[in-house]
């Protein structure tokens, strides 16, 4: 297969989100939105922004965390009647997620009643930063409990719009569970086995911006330079996974998360080091290919790299020490999760991370045992 990178979506930066949709032309939006955003104001600034671009609004706050089917079908139907040609996402990777499904199923759903659907004009407005979502071809809906990662072009949003304004309010523990999802996406992207020039310099860049700018955000989130930084090191790792995909971190993320209902971003910082060291094969022959990944984000963090070995242990390191600064716990066990029922969920876990789609693009391809050692390690 052919390398190439694309980039669907237009981003836009530095600006405030209302100055754009005041441009924006259609006419109906349906806002796709949740119930914080709601409280905080945003998602009345969007709708008085469209009307005064002559578009009247709709609006879904029904998002939650881990959007399930039901709420993409409630969603769906809302969006169904409202017969509109913009569709707009405010709000963290659950809202665009939702809106994404919302998307891809309608497109489904037409496609068997013989009607085409005409996709709408799709703005995502991101307000947390670390999924990405705003300029990806993958959502995350979970279904009869367990999550499912659909991968689509068709879903990619047309327009995203990164105004660090609208992350000003967002707590600490989800500075932390979002950044580490970034920095997640960029790691696991750049030691893709589809990984390219392009995307590596993209990855590169994502990582020393996040560990430049975490910990200032997560003391001061009024930071708006720090804000901006994580920001668009967010959307530049999500740029790069959307062409690379991702690897077994986020396929054992999205089995557990959905198992014992852990936030996305938590559960991949607490598999982050077993993944690194198993994808580098450190405790038998070196896997040369991930290592010299890893050591070269050592050296991007000026650490000490004189070998691949050196630079992938001193890289882990680093993670140990910026989790520990940002409070992550140092095991899973620390959730309070009861050891026989994890036990017990291991072979279900590592049977949906196996099949998961983020698992071919692995630098490394697990076996189901290999997945459940993982699990016991971090556990």
């Amino acid at each position: 297969m052919e390398d190439k990178f694309k980039l669907k979506s237009k981003v836009y930066f530095n600006m405030e989100f209302t100055q754009f949709l005041e441009q924006v032309s259609g006419s109906r939006a349906f806002i796709v939105s949740d119930s914080i955003m709601e409280e905080l104001g945003y998602l009345q600034k969007a709708v008085d922004s469209l009307n005064n671009a002559g578009i009247n609004s709709v609006t879904f706050t029904g998002v939650r965390p881990d959007p399930d089917i039901n709420v993409v079908a409630e969603g769906m139907k809302l969006y169904k009647e409202s017969n509109a040609d913009v569709l707009i996402a405010i709000g963290g990777g659950s809202t665009i997620d939702t809106a994404k499904g919302i998307i891809y199923f309608s497109w489904h759903l037409e496609n068997t009643t013989n009607d085409k659907m005409k996709k709408p004009l799709f703005i995502a407005i991101p307000s947390t930063s670390g999924t990405g979502s705003e300029v990806t071809d993958f959502t995350v809906i979970t279904s009869q409990g367990e999550k499912v990662c659909i991968v689509d072009d068709f879903i990619a949003p047309d327009i995203a719009i990164l105004d660090s304004t609208c992350i000003q309010h967002v707590p600490q523990h989800v500075v932390v569970d979002t950044g580490i999802d970034a920095l997640v996406h960029a790691i696991e992207a750049y030691v893709s086995a589809n990984a390219t020039d392009f995307t590596d310099a993209l990855c590169e860049k994502a990582v020393k911006l996040i560990f430049e700018n975490i910990k200032t955000i997560y003391n001061d989130i009024k930071d708006s330079n720090a804000r901006d930084r994580i920001q668009n090191a967010s959307c530049m790792a999500g740029i790069a996974f959307t062409n690379t995909g991702l690897g077994i971190n986020h396929s054992l993320a999205h089995a557990m998360g959905g198992t014992f209902h852990i936030s996305h971003g938590r559960s991949n910082a607490l598999l982050l080091n077993a993944v690194i060291e198993y994808n580098s094969n450190l405790e038998r022959s070196i896997n040369e290919y991930a290592a010299n990944k890893y050591a070269k984000l050592a050296k991007i963090l000026q650490l000490p790299a004189r070998t691949n070995r050196e630079g992938t242990v001193n890289f882990i390191q680093a993670l140990s020490e910026l989790k520990k600064y940002l409070g992550v716990e140092e095991s899973i066990r620390a959730l309070g999760i009861d050891q026989d029922e994890f036990e017990s969920s291991l072979e279900h876990m590592a049977e949906a991370a196996l099949g998961d789609r983020c698992t071919p693009t692995n630098p490394r391809q697990p076996s189901k045992e290999e997945l459940i050692h993982i699990y016991q390690k971090c556990y």
